[in-house]
């Protein structure tokens, strides 16, 4: 348990960006099940209109530090390889 003010203060902080953190996560989770429903659906217009939604998220994670780049952009590169199979 923090007992120092400053201690007391980073815990705060630390649940806030948690919370935060944790919502941007399932935001992004949400974005990428949609694009992966559109590919199992078999619609490739769908899927990729559902993949360029998905991008600017997977992007704005690694701005906002919850996912490495490279992470983001493997994941952006095989569902654009999956949503190219299609069809």
């Amino acid at each position: 348990m923090a007992n120092s003010p400053q201690a007391k203060k980073r815990a705060r902080q630390n649940q806030r960006r948690y919370d935060i953190n944790k919502a941007r996560r399932s935001r992004i989770r949400t974005y990428l099940r949609k694009v992966e429903e559109a590919i199992a659906s078999g619609n490739k217009d769908v899927a990729a209109a559902a993949l360029r939604q998905a991008q600017p998220e997977l992007m704005r994670g690694v701005a906002k530090g919850i996912l490495h780049k490279n992470t983001a952009a493997r994941k952006v590169s095989r569902l654009n390889a999956r949503v190219k199979a299609i069809g």
